[in-house]
């Protein structure tokens, strides 16, 4: 078996996950994307029993995933997945339309039209680029003079990012939220993320410390999970104090670093072995068999 790990820096996320797969005697290569060349007319990536995405910018991801996936070649996750997840009005839209609890969302194409849907959700309000990470970019807006003021903002800006205006309600949180990680059919661990701030991203300063997987908790991100198509990915959680779980929004190229040590899950572990199920249900697959595993793909 042979993996590629599709990435952009080789971060401690990585070096983590090659080690899982040094210790499972898997040989893996390491596909840089900002060197990799894709000729179309051309699959040069046969050798590959399936390749594990790890890329930073969503847009090299999302290319290299559908191009990889017209291939044939199975990918975790799937291109599809990536579509979804990295845009985060077309996650919202798909877990409402599976019925999946969230905060509620407006989407609006002008500043007039974005003003007029914040003054009726009532602020405070978030107002987030449909496609970012790390908590970039965010603005909590508790008053409409602050709202003209970053309508007018991005307005000027005038790029692709700033053109939707994705504007959720602001949930009044106790001061933390839950980042659980889903590898299949599992929810396989979670991390409280406090801060004092209003942004609890670990990359934003946020504190990790172990979050029970509760029956609750589980159902939830296996419903969150399927309605963006499975695989590996990490749910963010809301506690709404009178709606409870809400989920806020689906990742698909998780970091889980800072999530071992507080919940005591081989994260890294329990990634790759899904990775070498998907290996060998892609073999069986293009070998006429029924496959004998079930991925979180086909649940």
């Amino acid at each position: 078996m042979l993996v590629g790990i599709l990435h952009s820096l080789i971060r401690k996320d990585e070096k983590m996950l090659m080690e899982a797969l040094t210790q499972r005697g898997v040989a893996f290569e390491l596909i840089d994307d900002r060197k990799v060349v894709f000729d179309l007319q051309a699959n040069g990536f046969e050798r590959f029993d399936v390749i594990l995405e790890r890329c930073i910018n969503h847009s090299r991801a999302l290319y290299a995933l559908h191009i990889l996936n017209d291939w044939g070649i199975p990918t975790v996750n799937t291109a599809q997945v990536a579509e979804i997840c990295g845009n985060k009005l077309l996650t919202t839209s798909a877990l409402v339309r599976h019925g999946v609890p969230t905060p509620r969302v407006k989407v609006a194409f002008t500043p007039e039209s974005a003003l007029e849907a914040i003054e009726e959700m009532g602020y405070p309000v978030v107002l987030k680029p449909a496609i970012g990470s790390w908590g970039r970019l965010l603005s909590k807006i508790n008053d409409r003079e602050a709202a003209e003021a970053v309508l007018e903002h991005k307005k000027i800006l005038g790029t692709y990012h700033h053109s939707i205006f994705y504007i959720q309600e602001y949930i009044h949180k106790p001061g933390r939220d839950i980042r659980a990680f889903v590898v299949g059919d599992e929810t396989i661990a979670a991390i409280y993320r406090t801060s004092d701030h209003w942004i609890t991203n670990t990359a934003r300063g946020g504190r990790a410390s172990n979050c029970p997987v509760t029956p609750e908790l589980n159902d939830l991100c296996l419903r969150a999970a399927r309605a963006v198509g499975g695989g590996v990915l990490a749910i963010d959680i809301l506690e709404d104090p009178d709606r409870g779980y809400l989920v806020n929004e689906v990742n698909y190229t998780m970091e889980f670093k800072n999530s071992v040590e507080p919940t005591g899950v081989d994260i890294p572990g329990k990634i790759v072995d899904f990775v070498i199920r998907v290996a060998k249900e892609g073999w069986e697959r293009a070998n006429g068999w029924e496959p004998t595993t079930v991925t979180a793909e086909r649940v």
